[in-house]
């Protein structure tokens, strides 16, 4: 069941005039209860956060060799985090492969994505399956015309599952079909706001969501990469997850025969690109194409149980909201996946 509420007023990140007709990312009145608590201790205590201490910087990443395989087992001494070119001395480096894992899932149901919604469905749910432990935690958003809260944080895999097969095609002329350009495809003829919301999906989740939660937290995209209407620029929904140290994997479904049929080019992939790889993910691209959707799960699912994670007080002590690159270099012939870098904001203690 869809769920949508009046837009929230925003602190850091959308305008601060309710709009009527968006939705706000909040408990439906069946879903699962939302912890807001910090994540239960572990035996390994290496790992803080902005919450813990505000001049600790948490770096999470990947590394992969010259034939894009991933590189585990590395060490602290194997690798440098540099702020804004400046080497730091690591407190911590950790191979994490069991700390909890937050997860939310976004599903493009605009009208663009009909022929392709199925095997999103499908795939998607047994990525959960699969990767879902006890320790991790899932929500689930739609986002179309509207954006909709499916699935509140949740460990169960099957409760995910059920709400993202409920997920239905929404245009602004009501459930259904439709092409792009043809009234009931990405840019709708009717209602308020005209488009597929994207760019507000990433900024409602990381500010609403995944904003409270500590460790390691990443962001699923299925799409086509287009965004129509949203108030938010795509700058600034990549601003709202890097302040919340979230990496974004987007899994780029464009039916592009649908595109090209309706006299409609397609533009999403740059822009898709350019999410992943400056929250430090990546983006896959799987046209309409089921085995390909599969491994693309499979893809992601060995990289987060590959992650690295390296702990710093900055060099750069002035907490001024500035914002500060990063780069990982783990030696020659490797490269890291990394944020592109965080801002220097104070946290309030919790």
């Amino acid at each position: 069941m869809r769920t949508p509420l009046a837009f929230a007023v925003l602190a850091s990140a959308l305008v601060t005039v309710p709009i009527t007709g968006w939705c706000q990312l909040a408990p439906s009145p069946d879903a699962s209860p939302v912890s807001n608590a910090p994540a239960a201790p572990s035996e390994d205590t290496s790992v803080a956060t902005f919450k813990v201490n505000v001049n600790l910087v948490d770096v999470f990443f990947t590394v992969k060799d010259h034939n894009n395989e991933l590189v585990p087992h590395l060490t602290q001494n194997d690798c440098t985090v540099l702020e804004d070119k400046v080497p730091q001395k690591l407190k911590n480096f950790v191979a994490e492969t069991s700390l909890p894992l937050t997860l939310g899932i976004l599903l493009d149901t605009s009208g663009s994505q009909q022929r392709v919604l199925q095997l999103e469905q499908d795939a998607g749910s047994q990525f959960l399956e699969r990767v879902l432990r006890k320790q991790d935690e899932a929500f689930l958003v739609s986002f179309d015309v509207n954006v909709d809260l499916l699935q509140d944080f949740t460990n169960s895999a099957h409760e995910l599952a059920h709400a993202m097969g409920k997920a239905e095609i929404n245009t602004a002329g009501g459930n259904g079909g439709g092409i792009p350009g043809l009234g009931g495809g990405t840019v709708p003829t009717v209602g308020d706001p005209k488009g597929t919301l994207l760019y507000d999906a990433i900024n409602l989740a990381s500010n609403e969501k995944l904003n409270q939660e500590t460790g390691r937290k990443a962001m699923i995209i299925l799409t086509d990469g287009e965004d129509e209407g949203s108030r938010t620029k795509i700058g600034e929904a990549i601003a709202a997850a890097n302040r919340n140290n979230v990496i974004i994997y987007i899994i780029l479904c464009a039916d592009r025969a649908a595109y090209w049929s309706a006299g409609q080019g397609y533009y999403g992939y740059s822009a898709a690109k350019r999410i992943a790889e400056e929250t430090g993910g990546r983006v896959i691209d799987v046209g309409n194409n089921g085995q390909k959707l599969q491994a693309a799960f499979d893809q992601i699912q060995d990289e987060l149980r590959t992650q690295y994670v390296a702990s710093y007080t900055s060099t750069n002590e002035r907490l001024d909201g500035g914002f500060r690159h990063l780069a990982v270099q783990c030696g020659e012939g490797t490269k890291a996946a990394v944020r592109k870098g965080y801002y220097a904001v104070a946290q309030q203690q919790q």
